[in-house]
């Protein structure tokens, strides 16, 4: 009797489209595109889904797991939107949300304003108790105080509560403690532990994870406690699971009691299917570049790995894990993927500020009103917009015909609101809309290689995302890059990133001590202790151990350095001099020297679990539905240099067995693809659109 045949699937919600995808056990894969909506962001899955079990003729029953992205505990951040939130903390140490880290994002910046914090002071309460930092007890917890704090947390109409206290990441005795007697005192309300969240050394990083992870905890829980009872209504009874920004995948149980870890959810999950497409095409490094409706994402890989970071700041305009550039958010102090991200998408807002500049972005128009061109009531004109005018985007539907364009709309739009204000023609203004956003986007691309020590040149740029495509090339040749590969359906590619994405646990463990005074047989039995602490992790799922797959890492730096960097430790037992030599070679390359006669510190150890996908074997085999579409064509404006060109407007298919020379249009169901004058494109053995970029 054949095996019955199972479907994974893939939901990534963005700015503006709501991205599905669903993967049989017998690699059928079927893709959809929905509008997000952004009121109610299950009802826009919960449509995605029937059209998509309609249109493969499945039941519900069918669908053996749900694997999604979400951005809900981001935009509750950037919006200052999270549940009123209260901190308890050690006594003295009320003001840490305050006094932050002596940074700035800009240099020379009168103007600047710090973030606010999350919990206002009068929501900040202090306990009386002391613990040292190797563990030991300076002062026994106060349980009066702790009952005075009780009172006044009674009255405060708080949701969710943040426990910080001093070192107990060493002991977390008094926290626990803490939390225990809070949650007794005040039921319904949403308690997190330091402990539980971040149990490492540096009071700011880890009082503010903490408050981020209360301050989104109940919104986070409200919205998969909605979305499940959905799944639920519409037959699915499919477990849920949650991508996690440092790109595995957690339980929506897991995640509603961590929802700090799937802060950037989304784009981990574009980037995890770019590491996989990267191996698959035996491809050490590449770039990963994602532009959606709303923002752009870059990430590096290399030697087939996503770059990870613990540096990780939300709501900064750019958020940036670069040491260099910090101050303008609220730090994360977790596990992320090495994302760059800036507002720059295809409903970025084009406009023209007070001293005559042409803006692009940051502000977007979003999936409601969206832009101009889609006729829904957007009156601002946009990234797309301009695409539409240049010739890029079909003018009559995007989506397989789901979004109607009005291009007149886009035409007059542009002409009123850039063109004549800058005293251009409209193709011109048009055309340094696309120059200037592909300018902004290069910096995301910067900020994971040139400022890391890597030279862009050394990568081929693998680019998605509805608009991805797009500006790719233009991207590519700002920086010199030779190679621009686009997947095939790019436009929801983060959603089949989902549904590669291995199921995550990890554990860490604070040292701060210099290398050479370390004990082997101590770390050893650090490690140990880690490693059985994920495993139970897993157990407590269900999941089967002897998949499991350990990682060891180690997170050093020079002594009497304020920051550390993260170093891989090789599988059996560790060794702390080759642990040692790998951090002064990272050293090295990500800052341009190193001391390798200096002591270092270890600060900590980490261990973290992965277990593969099950769909992992069918998405190296899969099979996209998908129809060619006739052949055409339209003009289209590539510069005053080059001008208007006939362009001819084909399939993916039609550029298999031959390359083409641009220019050309490839359109798609889900995605656009532009290759100018000069270029070459052919499709490879994995049905990728490889362009041979020229300067």
């Amino acid at each position: 009797m054949a095996a019955r045949t199972l479907y994974r699937v893939g939901i990534d919600i963005g700015g503006t489209f709501t991205d599905l995808a669903l993967l049989g056990t017998d690699g059928r894969l079927v893709t959809r595109k929905v509008s997000s909506t952004p009121d109610d962001y299950g009802r826009g899955i919960a449509a995605g889904i029937v059209e998509l079990l309609r249109e493969v003729g499945l039941e519900a029953g069918d669908i053996g797991d749900l694997v999604h992205a979400s951005t809900i505990a981001t935009n509750a951040i950037l919006e200052q939107k999270g549940a009123a939130t209260a901190l308890v903390t050690t006594r003295g140490f009320r003001d840490v949300l305050e006094l932050r880290r002596l940074r700035i994002p800009v240099l020379y910046d009168l103007q600047y304003d710090k973030p606010p914090p999350l919990v206002p002071r009068h929501l900040r309460f202090e306990v009386d108790e002391r613990m040292g930092p190797g563990g030991k007890v300076k002062q026994a917890l106060d349980l009066a105080s702790l009952d005075t704090v009780a009172k006044d947390l009674s009255g405060s109409g708080v949701k969710a509560l943040a426990v910080t206290l001093l070192h107990s990441y060493a002991n977390p005795a008094h926290e626990r403690a803490v939390a225990d007697a809070l949650r007794k005192a005040l039921p319904g309300i949403f308690v997190t532990c330091s402990a539980d969240i971040l149990p490492e050394i540096r009071e700011y990083e880890r009082t503010s994870t903490t408050v981020i992870n209360a301050y989104v905890g109940p919104i986070v829980a409200s919205y998969l406690g909605a979305l499940a009872g959905k799944m639920k209504g519409l037959g699915v009874k499919a477990p849920l699971t949650v991508m996690q920004s440092n790109g595995g995948v957690m339980t929506a149980e897991a995640a509603v009691k961590k929802p700090a870890y799937i802060v950037e959810s989304g784009p981990a999950a574009g980037v995890i299917a770019c590491a996989h497409l990267a191996r698959r095409l035996g491809r050490a490094n590449v770039i990963s570049f994602d532009m959606g409706g709303t923002t752009a994402k870059a990430a590096m890989i290399e030697d087939g790995e996503a770059a990870r970071t613990t540096e990780y700041e939300v709501g900064a305009g750019i958020n940036l894990s670069s040491k260099l550039v910090k101050g303008g958010g609220y730090p994360i102090k977790l596990p992320f993927i090495d994302v760059s991200e800036i507002g720059a998408g295809g409903g970025s807002i084009v406009d023209i500020d007070a001293s005559g500049t042409l803006k692009v972005g940051p502000q977007s128009a979003g999936a409601v009103p969206g832009p101009i061109c889609y006729g829904l009531g957007g009156d601002r004109p946009t990234f797309t917009d301009a695409m539409v005018v240049l010739g890029y985007l079909n003018p009559v539907a995007i989506a397989g015909g789901r979004v109607k364009l009005d291009a007149d709309r886009a035409h007059r739009a542009i002409q009123a609101d850039v063109a004549k204000p800058l005293g251009l023609a409209l193709a011109d203004a048009a055309h340094g809309v696309y120059t200037l956003a592909a300018a902004t986007m290069t910096r995301a691309v910067k900020a994971v290689t040139t400022y890391r020590g890597r030279d862009p040149r050394d990568f081929a740029l693998v680019a998605f995302g509805g608009n991805g495509p797009i500006a790719a090339v233009e991207i590519a040749r700002a920086l010199e890059i030779k190679d621009v590969l686009i997947p095939p359906a790019p436009g929801v590619f983060s959603a089949l990133g989902l549904l590669v994405s291995a199921t995550e646990h990890s554990a860490v463990r604070t040292f701060v001590r210099e290398v050479d005074e370390l004990k082997l047989a101590d770390i050893e039995e650090a490690a140990r202790a880690l490693e059985a602490e994920v495993m139970n992790a897993f157990a407590g799922e269900g999941h089967d151990g002897s998949r499991v797959t350990l990682l060891r890492s180690a997170e050093l730096r020079y002594v009497g350095q304020a920051y550390e960097l993260p170093v891989a430790l090789a599988p059996g037992r560790i060794d702390l001099a080759a642990a040692r030599a790998d951090f002064h070679d990272e050293h090295a390359r990500t800052y341009g020297h190193s001391s390798p006669g200096d002591p270092v510190d270890l600060i900590s150890l980490k261990v973290t679990g992965r277990l593969a996908a099950d769909g992992e074997s069918s998405f190296d085999r899969w099979k996209l539905d998908a129809a060619a579409a006739a052949s055409s064509s339209r003009r289209a404006y590539f510069g005053r240099a080059v001008g208007w060109h006939d362009t001819p407007v084909v399939s993916r298919a039609d550029l298999a067995g031959k390359a083409r020379s641009g220019p050309v249009i490839v359109e798609e169901y889900d995605a656009t693809c532009v290759i100018p004058p000069g270029c070459r494109a052919r499709l490879d053995a994995l049905g990728n659109i490889a362009v041979e970029v020229t300067a």
